[in-house]
């Protein structure tokens, strides 16, 4: 008896071992893979740009790069005119200090803005991790700047004080790495770089942070097969300890964006403006000209909440996630451009959400004849929303893809109740809207309408 019940719990852990082992590093088995469904519930989540490149906080996160590789003048003159000559740009790590950074007060900002997760930059195209890694010694936040780590005071805090997901962004190549350079000039024949730095690192930040997004980035044009992303990938979904929830982009080496990975990003600020047959994400950002922060950007350059909640209602019509970013000062600081971004947003949701989250994309994205309306659906209620992004002057809104039965067919305003409504020829029905004032309102920037018995 001892020994079948030995044997009976020795196959059950070589079947679990077995199901387990399911995906083998060939993108066909890779990308077979099915999303975490959380993902497509979640809809939005906040982009956080953050680095040594916060420090100089001018003109984009690709300072390094522009300032010594493709010297444009106004980087050039920016260092000739603030830095004597022979400053570096490591000289500007130990700036970056995040002595206000206090990780449970983004996480407050983080959960008033609605989002269901983040996504943390663990480490830009420059090479400094915000955390401890091992793989780059004196280029991370623990030996240098502020000396601590980073993500793991995030990770922490934001388990500790939200039901938020972590995500960690991670780039696979590093602009001045002489072993990437190295490899670059031998065509990427060696892989030098991606054994000793890249791999290394990302199988550290998965068993320590245990991210359930991983956001890769920044292949250097070099093909999968020299980063040996599909390898690490039937990792990820086989053994890694997120393998159950885990999802992640399609940036895995040249040529995979938009067509290999988990959900594709395609391109930053990608907007199709058509449903995709595939899980996409617009990830974009606040500050329309840079993603890490910019001490000279001026207010024209970020967009209003308006412009916001028009591209999350758009980029959720059409099937997708929206991956909003703002980028945190040096020492540590939400500006409070960004903050009130966030918070806003969150405003909208609390009233709009149920048009947002655990949505799917309906028959019809936008309505064929009334500008500004989107539709999302929610299968289980059997409700239809008519996102309306301007209040109509006139009173009333026609909505002409639902096909409407009256005695049937019920129309809400979110946030106030029911209204009133006629059948308009050939199809459609035009929808009353109340007389409201300002506080009135249910919000302030789009209106969803509520329709079930519709279809």
């Amino acid at each position: 008896m001892v020994f079948h019940q030995k044997r009976e719990a020795g196959l059950f852990r070589h079947l679990v071992r077995f199901q387990r082992s399911q995906y083998v590093p060939t993108w066909e088995s890779i990308d077979s893979r099915p999303l975490p469904e959380w993902y497509d519930q979640a809809k939005f989540g906040i982009f956080i740009h953050w680095g040594v490149f916060s420090v100089p906080s001018f003109g984009s996160e690709w300072f390094w790069w522009y300032w010594q590789k493709q010297k444009i003048q106004p980087y050039v003159d920016f260092m000739q005119k603030n830095y004597p000559p022979d400053f570096t740009y490591q000289d500007f790590a130990p700036q970056f200090t995040a002595e206000f950074f206090d990780a449970k007060e983004w996480t407050d900002i983080f959960a008033s803005s609605g989002a269901k997760y983040i996504v943390l930059t663990t480490k830009h195209h420059e090479g400094f991790t915000l955390w401890g890694s091992k793989n780059s010694w004196n280029w991370n936040a623990v030996d240098v700047g502020p000396k601590r780590d980073l993500v793991g005071e995030m990770a922490s805090a934001l388990r500790a004080h939200s039901s938020l997901r972590l995500g960690l962004y991670h780039s696979l190549f590093e602009w001045f790495n002489p072993l990437f350079q190295q490899d670059a000039d031998n065509k990427f024949t060696t892989n030098y770089f991606p054994t000793t730095k890249t791999l290394p690192e990302l199988y550290e930040i998965v068993t320590k942070y245990k991210p359930e997004v991983l956001w890769s980035d920044g292949d250097g044009d070099a093909p999968d097969t020299y980063w040996n992303s599909t390898g690490f990938l039937a990792w990820l979904y086989n053994d890694s300890p997120v393998r159950e929830t885990v999802v992640t982009n399609d940036r895995w080496g040249y040529g995979s964006i938009c067509t290999h990975g988990g959900y594709y990003t395609c391109a930053d600020r990608y907007q199709p403006g058509h449903l995709l047959k595939h899980k996409w994400e617009n990830c974009m950002t606040i500050d329309s000209r840079s993603w890490g922060y910019r001490r000279n950007a001026p207010l024209r350059d970020y967009l209003t909440i308006e412009q916001l909640v028009s591209t999350l209602v758009e980029t959720v019509s059409c099937g997708g996630n929206l991956l909003m970013n703002i980028g945190p000062t040096r020492d540590g600081r939400i500006a409070p451009i960004f903050e009130e971004r966030l918070r806003q947003m969150g405003l909208w949701l609390g009233t709009n959400g149920e048009a947002i989250y655990d949505t799917t994309a309906w028959r019809a994205q936008n309505d064929s004849l009334s500008p500004n309306v989107w539709y999302t659906y929610k299968p289980k209620e059997n409700a239809i929303f008519a996102i309306l992004l301007e209040w109509p002057k006139e009173g009333t809104v026609i909505l002409h893809e639902p096909l409407a039965t009256q005695g049937k067919t019920q129309v809400a305003l979110v946030g106030h109740g029911s209204l009133k409504w006629e059948p308009v020829k050939p199809n459609g029905l035009r929808v009353l809207l109340p007389q409201l004032s300002f506080s009135q309102m249910p919000c302030q920037w789009a209106w969803t309408l509520r329709l079930t018995g519709a279809t």
